[in-house]
């Protein structure tokens, strides 16, 4: 992977992979989405939806694990993607400030099995002790002639008292912090996929770390950020992106800014065992995988670096600065 974009023409071009080829349209995606708030109208943030209690706010967040569910079912080892339920969803109400406090969950199969109900519930749980929230039930359903094999979803709850909600918005002038990732998580499943099996089974080694297989790799949980909490709040962070689906533009949604990354945190091996396997260009893996920097805090510089020192993992990666929307990363400039 390289540090500078290399924008020139190659014989290859037409062979890379990408993440709308692969099944997934971001643009399509989020056209859809506007469709549905606008037609039964909006009263959500970026990440949660709110409900004004008087003294707080109830928040609720839903997501589910997506296709990393099928390298799941390729290695008939479920024990994890509890935890990525639980994750991609707490994430979203700590990126406006929110606390989790409880989940349920929704198991949708196919044919009933003990085994893998089993696995899928030991996951629910490490997460939900990870994240520090209570799981207060959930819902499975047979659906055969709805869903092949299963799918998972969940839906988070969350007490925000009115001074801890972030403002939402980035200012210019501040500085990024950002929190590194655990790998790629539960986003891009769909084009990681697709590149890591074009000459590959999920079984063969990881050809960066042969210790691990394909699909282990693919399978690393996602990261929880509940531990930021206390200092999203003391620093009196402005704004915070959960980087996922859209990869490096989720940092867009902090406000039309330009975002200038100067120091984001080195990509694990799984992304650069994506990106030669499937020949996919640099702007795509950055504008589809989080590359290594899983959440971005934005607050003045001053606070920033009070960020820094109660949070062991987190380092400054860049500014804001006066845009409209744009995010320069590694010779990359995306919008």
């Amino acid at each position: 992977m390289t540090e500078d974009a290399d924008t020139s023409e190659s014989p290859a071009d037409d062979e890379r992979m990408t993440y709308s080829e692969s099944g997934v349209d971001i643009a399509d995606s989020e056209a859809a989405t506007a469709a549905l708030v606008g037609a039964i109208g909006e009263t959500a943030g970026d990440y949660a939806g709110l409900v004004d209690l008087g003294d707080r706010y109830l928040a609720l967040a839903t997501d589910g694990v997506g296709t990393k569910l099928l390298v799941a079912e390729a290695l008939g080892d479920y024990s994890t993607i509890g935890v990525d339920c639980i994750a991609m969803n707490v994430n979203d109400l700590v990126a406006a400030g929110v606390t989790p406090v409880a989940f349920v969950d929704y198991l949708a199969v196919d044919v009933p099995d003990d085994d893998t109900a089993e696995q899928v519930g030991r996951g629910l749980a490490a997460g939900a002790a990870e994240a520090g929230i209570e799981l207060v039930g959930g819902e499975t359903a047979v659906l055969p002639d709805v869903v092949t094999g299963l799918d998972l979803a969940g839906a988070c709850a969350g007490i925000a008292e009115k001074g801890d909600l972030l403002p939402g918005a980035a200012e210019s002038g501040d500085a990024l912090v950002g929190v590194p990732s655990s790998g790629i998580h539960s986003n891009g499943l769909t084009l990681a996929r697709e590149a890591a099996t074009a000459d590959h089974d999920y079984t063969d080694p990881f050809p960066l770390d042969e210790s691990k297989t394909v699909g282990e790799v693919l399978l690393e949980p996602t990261r929880i950020y509940t531990d930021l909490l206390d200092a999203l709040h003391d620093c009196d962070a402005h704004a915070a992106a959960h980087v996922t689906g859209g990869g490096w533009t989720n940092l867009t949604r902090m406000g039309d800014h330009h975002y200038e990354v100067t120091d984001a945190f080195d990509p694990q091996p799984v992304f650069e065992f994506v990106q030669t396997a499937g020949n996919v260009a640099d702007e795509e893996m950055y504008r589809t995988f989080n590359m290594g920097t899983g959440f971005v805090v934005s607050l003045a510089p001053a606070e920033a670096d009070r960020f820094v020192e109660q949070v062991e993992s987190a380092r400054r990666i860049g500014t804001v600065e006066d845009g409209d929307g744009t995010v320069s990363i590694r010779g990359l400039t995306l919008s």
